[in-house]
């Protein structure tokens, strides 16, 4: 095992130690559950997406989630193809059914970091709480020991950072829009 593999057990086995309880090991799989597929997500955006004036944070968000979509699960995840916590320590056992791609970076992890970066930009209240949500997603996963710690902080990173680029791009595209319109608008008159 190499010293970086050592002390990414080390920081699981003290969240292990520190966090355990016989409650959080019955409410930590069902938080975790939200971020399966980003459903929670996806849930949020089409209620975003039906109220007017939030429209266009329900896009960002969308397109938040499909470029967390193409990074994580097409590009990185079978690029660095890293084995989960518990491949590697079979002495380790699951609270949830052993998941089946690759551990780096955590999906759950970026997704929800990605929506609730993109919700915040256009939010700061429900994007403090979007973030928040976001934060516990990604600390069940450390607690179900089914991530490392780097797969973790790798996924808010790039989530963080996916969520800009996607309200930028749609920040860009509407104002775009607008251009037209107004344009549009001026030939008309």
């Amino acid at each position: 095992m190499t010293a970086i593999h050592q002390l990414e057990f080390q920081a699981l086995e003290w969240v292990r130690s520190t966090f355990h309880h016989e409650i959080l090991d019955m409410v930590m799989p069902k938080v975790s559950f939200l971020g399966d597929a980003g459903w929670i997500w996806i849930l949020l955006v089409l209620i975003l997406m039906l109220i007017k004036p939030a429209r266009r944070m329900g896009l960002a968000a969308a397109l938040a989630l499909v470029f967390s979509l193409i990074v994580t699960n097409i590009i990185l995840k079978p690029l660095v193809a890293r084995v989960r916590p518990f491949e590697i320590d079979t002495a380790i056992q699951l609270l949830v059914s052993a998941p089946k791609d690759y551990s780096f970076p955590s999906g759950h992890t970026t997704a929800s970091f990605a929506a609730a970066t993109a919700i915040y930009r256009n939010h700061k209240r429900i994007g403090l709480a979007a973030l928040l949500l976001a934060a516990l997603i990604a600390f069940s996963r450390l607690y179900l020991q089914v991530h490392f710690v780097t797969d973790i902080l790798a996924g808010a990173v790039i989530g963080y950072c996916l969520g800009g680029v996607a309200d930028t791009l749609v920040d860009g595209l509407r104002s775009r829009y607008k251009a037209k319109r107004r344009k549009r608008r001026r030939r008309e008159a």
